[in-house]
């Protein structure tokens, strides 16, 4: 076909020579190549995993779809799931196949946030993830910084952990489980983590939820827990030049820049390989000393709702 469509493994492709938004330098067919050659390493990330993506339509601001529309193709693989923060049921993709993702290509879906369960044990997490954020306008060396504290926690637990960029400016640390540990257990031992990186080093990194209490730290995000979703290794990210999370050896972190790694650098880099699960270490024990100092330590969503309204009666007193 010309330029406007092709067709790959029964999915029809449209509009391929669009461009894909405002600043990608990429157009529709940069994405479908890039997911096409990338697909069997993202699938093995997303199989069998609730699927939430970002989708950027022409003339409409991105948006985040969980339920999957209408016009979904009956081959699609969905799972009617309790959604609480919408309370309603949500029937949500599972991208198992070349075809799926394609699908999604070519509905212009760019990130790819799959759960960290899987649908058939929805309260055995897989891995335990710490999310690490720059402060406003920070570099990328003090969040690697972090990550070396959040290391340093987890082999004190005994435990080995993988890195990978977040595509945005941050990073994301996994640490495989046992399917033993509940999503409680998970969830606990993931504050826990957390509050002893900061510790190490409070003038560095920070676990305050509420934006304006971190003094130009970074945030070490210990929510990615429960029904919570993180971008998937080798996603894309609807950021400028369509960077991409991409995972590194921790001996490497202190010589990239997460611009370094986008749709056009990707397939290159890795090649026929998949750094990611060749990485990635066997599933781990939980620490229960982990579980059980998380256990103290408040949800940070549900400390910083209170703290919000305390502090809003207080501006309310004070006027």
């Amino acid at each position: 076909m010309s330029g406007g469509g092709e067709t790959r493994d029964g999915v029809p492709l449209t509009n391929l020579d669009q461009p894909l938004f405002e600043g990608a330098d990429a157009t529709k067919r940069d994405l479908v190549d890039y997911l096409d050659a990338l697909g069997d390493r993202l699938v093995r990330q997303l199989a069998d995993r609730p699927l939430s993506v970002v989708r950027v339509l022409r003339g409409q601001a991105p948006f985040m779809q969980k339920n999957v529309p209408r016009y979904t193709p009956e081959w699609v693989p969905t799972v009617r799931l309790w959604a609480e923060s919408s309370h309603r049921e949500v029937s949500y993709a599972l991208c198992n196949d070349r075809r799926t993702l394609l699908w999604f290509a070519n509905q212009r879906a760019v990130e790819y946030h799959p759960t960290l369960s899987r649908v058939d044990r929805p309260d055995r997490p897989t891995h335990l993830v710490l999310d690490l954020d720059p402060p406003e306008g920070g570099a990328f060396p003090l969040v690697v910084r972090a990550a070396e504290l959040v290391r340093e926690v987890l082999a004190d637990a005994g435990l080995t952990g993988v890195v990978k960029t977040s595509g945005a400016k941050g990073l994301h640390v996994f640490v495989p489980v046992e399917d033993r540990a509940t999503g409680e257990e998970l969830a606990a031992a993931t504050r826990a983590v957390a509050a002893r990186a900061e510790r190490l080093d409070p003038a560095l990194a920070t676990t305050a939820f509420i934006r304006e209490d971190r003094d130009g730290k970074v945030f070490l995000d210990s929510t990615r827990a429960g029904g919570a979703t993180v971008v998937a290794v080798y996603s894309p990210r609807l950021r400028p030049g369509v960077p991409v999370s991409f995972p590194l050896p921790w001996t490497e972190l202190d010589r990239v820049t997460p611009a370094d790694f986008t749709l056009r650098t990707v397939p290159g880099l890795v090649g026929a390989g998949d750094p990611w699960t060749e990485r990635m270490p066997a599933p781990q024990r939980l620490d229960a000393g982990l579980v059980e100092e998380g256990r103290t330590i408040p949800v940070a969503r549900v400390q910083a709702m209170h703290e919000g309204k305390r502090r809003a009666r207080a501006r309310r007193a004070n006027q």
